[in-house]
């Protein structure tokens, strides 16, 4: 073999090297529309916020390089089964029913239950008997909604659905709804702000369907994706282990996110 034929291979095996040794792309999808505190378009149009900085935790420990992808929160999953993102990281439950059609990594956070919010002074109670002939609003494709239709229908003058969660609270404060549920954390942050302070309170927590009520929030993957799945949870205990995860969530809760 010539010495040409042979520094020709040493560069190919080189270069093969190199490129094997690079960090994998991996797609990550998010919900398109701002979910403070978790996700949301910053003055400059960059996403930023807990779930966010979660995710570039996650992925810098699996040695992937992410992209965020904003996708349609009601089309989030059929995006990642046409392989449109290759993961979701959205502050997902996981559930029974969408284990049919994704798999999910270990949980990342805890999602803490319900609950129902509406305006002050207005006798509003989180049952059935309590919403008799109210308007309920809920967030579309969301737990919440499953929820309320399966143990609030029947009483509520009429279930109202939205394709973001900022839209629900907006006809709350308008008046245009009685009350909304909602993940306790997602609606703790809308109350602290100077227009939810200055409408509405915490009505109560709905009662615990364990067919519904998640086991955590994680990231969804498609079926059969295991060796991005397995990454995925090396990467969260990774950063749950060398104290990334307590440093990033101090500067947005007061409280321990993850649960037991």
């Amino acid at each position: 073999m010539s010495i040409f034929n042979r520094m020709t291979l040493a560069a190919v095996a080189f270069s093969t090297s190199v490129l094997g040794a690079q960090a994998e792309n991996l797609r990550v999808g998010i919900s398109a529309e701002p979910y403070p505190p978790f996700s949301s378009l910053d003055s400059s149009g960059k996403w930023v916020g807990w779930e966010i900085e979660i995710i570039d935790a996650v992925c810098a420990a699996a040695k992937f390089e992410c992209q965020i992808t904003p996708v349609a929160w009601d089309g989030i999953i059929p995006s990642l089964t046409s392989k449109k993102i290759d993961v979701i990281m959205s502050s997902m439950s996981i559930t029974k029913e969408r284990k049919k059609t994704i798999d999910f990594s270990d949980k990342y956070y805890s999602d803490n239950g319900y609950t129902v919010v509406g305006p002050k002074g207005v006798a509003v109670e989180p049952t059935a008997e309590g919403l008799k002939g109210k308007i309920l609003g809920v967030q579309t494709s969301t737990n919440a909604q499953v929820y309320a239709s399966r143990h609030f229908q029947d009483s509520v003058a009429q279930l109202k659905t939205y394709q973001t969660e900022d839209e629900v609270e907006q006809d709350l404060v308008a008046g245009r709804i009685d009350a909304a549920l909602a993940s306790r954390i997602t609606i703790s942050e809308f109350l602290n702000t100077d227009q939810g302070k200055g409408c509405c309170e915490v009505k109560g927590t709905v009662a615990n369907d364990p067919e519904i009520m998640a086991r955590g929030v994680g990231a969804g993957v498609r079926k059969g994706d295991t060796e991005i799945l397995e990454k995925i949870n090396a990467g969260i205990k990774a950063i749950r282990d060398n104290g990334k995860y307590a440093e990033i969530s101090n500067r947005y809760f007061g409280f321990d996110i993850y649960g037991d």
